[in-house]
């Protein structure tokens, strides 16, 4: 009587309908335990890749290449599309476009460094050296809050011609800027005590009433005269107070702008 065969430990893989030789080559390794060499992309394969990595091309130079467009409405897409993106690669473009000869190229330029921040300060402080662009870096700079960016603002300052850029861009800091600021209000040169006591005017923070208190005394008559104006700002009765004795300054200005300052104070609620 014939004996019935054992069953195979392996199972034999499943036929495809066609047999090719690279399915007689995946049996022949299943049964001698060799490992099939992996097959080298071909050059058609390669190409293939290729032309597939290039239509994907990256976004970011995509919009790099759009700022060089003759249109200023694609180049201001283009740099507020930059900014919102963060990406480092985004600074150096974006500086380049502080340079468009359209200002509302150049003002997204601004709020688009300053959304990437810190990664863009050491390319703007550069920029700081060039005139041309100066007035907009230091307005970038103003929209970062990094304590790298407080150096470079304060030094302009004593600058007659950017002065007032650097006021604004402190004030757009704002807390971070003020012990700075309150430090500058005893500093040599007097402009750059002026330009201190407007910034914290404008900053009206309740940290710097003491300190504005002190430049009623000032020798000069317009930092007196800003000094008040900036306590006005702050709405704070310890500067009402502070600033009544100037009604018998030697300025005449000082004393007519104080008394108006005071009548305005008189009409408002008193505040603690």
């Amino acid at each position: 009587m014939e004996q019935s065969r054992p069953k195979e430990a392996c199972a034999s893989p499943p036929v495809p309908e066609t047999v090719t030789d690279e399915f007689t080559d995946q049996v022949a390794a299943e049964f001698t335990g060799e490992h099939l060499a992996p097959v080298e992309p071909t050059a058609e394969l390669t190409e293939q890749v290729v032309l597939e990595e290039e239509k994907v091309k990256d976004e970011i130079e995509i919009q790099i290449d759009l700022l060089k467009d003759p249109d200023w409405v694609v180049r201001r897409e283009a740099a507020i599309t930059l900014g919102e993106m963060g990406d480092e690669r985004c600074v150096e473009p974006l500086c380049h476009a502080l340079r468009d000869g359209d200002w509302q190229v150049r003002e997204v330029a601004i709020d688009g460094l300053g959304q990437i921040g810190s990664p863009a300060v050491e390319l703007l402080i550069k920029l700081l050296r060039d005139w041309d662009v100066r007035k907009y870096a230091i307005a970038a700079l103003g929209k970062i809050r990094d304590e790298r960016v407080l150096d470079s603002l304060m030094l302009q300052l004593r600058n007659d011609e950017f002065k007032d850029d650097a006021v604004n861009a402190l004030v757009e800091l704002g807390e971070p800027a003020l012990s700075r600021l309150i430090k500058a209000l005893k500093d040599k040169d007097e402009n750059v005590r002026k330009q201190a006591v407007l910034a914290l005017g404008l900053i009206k923070h309740a940290e710097a009433i003491a300190p504005l208190i002190d430049m009623l005394a000032d020798s000069d008559w317009f930092t007196r005269l800003t000094s008040a104006a900036a306590l006005e700002a702050i709405g704070d009765d310890r500067g009402r107070d502070a600033i009544k004795p100037l009604l018998k300054d030697s300025d005449m200005v000082v004393r007519m702008r104080v008394e108006r300052i005071l009548a305005k104070w008189k009409k408002q609620p008193a505040t603690t």
